[in-house]
């Protein structure tokens, strides 16, 4: 009998703590599913500028995608914060999932569905950022080789020779070589 009531007032002190854990959470979730959207459709725009060359727009974007970046780094630090918060409660606080699992609330499954939703996004703006990455390593390779073009005159230079024009003339044509 005496060990009931003791796990009932186990239960009702972390009723609360649970309570405002699943609010933060949901507050954390609302928040990130937000800004990934912004910053997805900001990836996906700076794509299209870099496509077309399009310098002037590129610099209008930088100041909000790192305004998105900088926002990503709080919801880091609320979710750090608040998984610490969990372990401290003695909580599963391994990741955001876990830890809407391990809510005894109402909202635990739309907390789960929400925490997916999240990683999915997450995985958008990873692809995203990559095809980026790589769009812009492709110009700077494409910039490169125009600047060789320019730097030789058009000309291939020797990769052997004592001399810098050992190909510039014809074997055909020069009785010397």
């Amino acid at each position: 009998m005496n060990s009931t009531m003791e796990s009932e007032r186990t239960s009702a002190s972390h009723a609360p703590v649970e309570s405002r854990l699943e609010q933060d959470l949901a507050s954390l979730l609302e928040d990130l599913a937000q800004i990934q959207q912004e910053l997805l459709d900001v990836l996906t725009k700076k794509q299209d500028l870099m496509a077309h060359g399009d310098i002037r727009g590129m610099n209008q974007l930088q100041s909000r995608e790192q305004s998105l970046c900088t926002a990503l780094q709080r919801c880091q630090q609320r979710r750090t914060s608040m998984l610490d918060r969990a372990k401290h409660r003695g909580m599963p606080a391994a990741n955001l999932g876990n830890l809407a699992s391990s809510l005894n609330t109402g909202k635990r499954g739309e907390l789960k569905k929400q925490v997916s939703q999240a990683s999915t996004r997450m995985q958008l703006l990873q692809h995203q950022s990559l095809a980026n990455w790589v769009l812009a390593q492709k110009a700077l390779l494409h910039l490169s080789q125009m600047l060789e073009i320019i730097a030789t005159g058009g000309r291939v230079q020797p990769t052997y020779g004592k001399e810098a024009n050992a190909n510039g003339r014809g074997a055909l044509m020069d009785q010397e070589v």
